[in-house]
């Protein structure tokens, strides 16, 4: 599925979500295609939840600020 079409398929589902449930559950709709697309973007990059939101060790300012200081 190209990303066009899966934009195609979020905006019908909160259209209809918008239409048929109101606001509330277009909200709904909304968060879990934000979710839904976070668990994607793990999933496609190889990633871990604990590679994802934890720190990465020895990396605590960034890498510019060593040339900063």
């Amino acid at each position: 599925m190209s990303r066009a079409e899966a934009g195609l398929s979020a905006g019908l589902a909160l259209g209809f979500a918008a239409r048929f449930g109101g606001f509330t559950a277009f909200l709904l709709v909304a968060a879990l295609g934000a979710v839904g697309w976070l668990v994607g973007r793990l999933v496609d990059n190889g990633t871990g939840p604990a590679e994802f939101f934890g720190r990465r060790d020895g990396d605590r300012d960034g890498p510019d600020q060593e040339r900063l200081r």
